[in-house]
C-alpha cells in the first residue's frame, strides 16, 4: 500500500515522501522554478483517473504524463504510466537543471492499483487543504493553494 507524504512548506520548500512498505524516497522540493508542479500533479492524477485524457481538460490525452519538479540543483521527473487499473509512478532524479537523460538515475518505483494511489494522493493532499490556512500555505509555498485543481481532483476521485 502506497503512502504519500507533502509537510506543511516552509520558506518555499516542501517535504515529500513516498512508501510502499519495501521501498521509500523523501525529498524536500521547492516552489520554484516549476511553480506550476502541485497544481499540475493534481491535474495529472484527476486526468489518469478519469480513465486517461490529458491534463489540459482536452479530450484524446494519454496515459503517460511527466511531471518536473526540483530540489535546487537537482531536478526530478515523475512520470506516471497508467496501464488499465495499474498506475506505474517512477521518479528520476537528475543531478543538475539540465536533465541530462544519460545522467537521470531512478529513484523511486511502484506500481499498484490506480483507485489505491489516487487515494494515497487523496489523503495528503486534503491534509494540504486542511491545514492550509494553520500552515500559511500561501506565504510558506510562495504560492496559492492551488483551489481549483485541488476541486477537480475532488470532483473525478469521490
Amino acid at each position: 500500500m502506497l503512502e504519500v507524504s507533502f509537510n506543511s512548506p516552509q520558506c518555499g520548500w516542501m517535504s515529500i515522501g513516498f512508501s510502499d512498505g519495501v521501498n521509500e524516497f523523501h525529498t524536500t522540493t521547492a516552489y520554484s522554478p516549476h511553480e506550476t508542479a502541485l497544481p499540475d500533479l493534481m491535474s495529472i492524477l484527476t486526468a489518469l483517473a478519469d480513465g486517461g485524457g490529458d491534463q489540459t481538460g482536452r479530450e484524446g490525452g494519454s496515459d503517460e504524463y511527466t511531471l518536473k519538479w526540483n530540489r535546487d540543483p537537482e531536478e526530478f521527473d515523475f512520470h506516471f504510466i497508467r496501464n488499465g487499473t495499474e498506475l506505474t509512478i517512477n521518479i528520476y532524479q537528475y543531478p543538475t537543471e539540465e536533465r541530462d537523460a544519460a545522467e537521470r538515475e531512478l529513484v523511486y518505483s511502484f506500481t499498484g492499483p490506480l483507485r489505491d494511489v489516487i487515494a494515497a494522493f487523496a489523503e495528503t493532499f486534503h491534509q494540504l487543504y486542511e491545514d492550509r490556512d494553520t500552515d500559511e500555505f500561501e506565504s510558506n509555498w510562495r504560492q496559492p493553494f492551488p483551489f481549483e485543481e485541488y476541486e477537480e481532483f475532488k470532483a473525478k476521485t469521490t
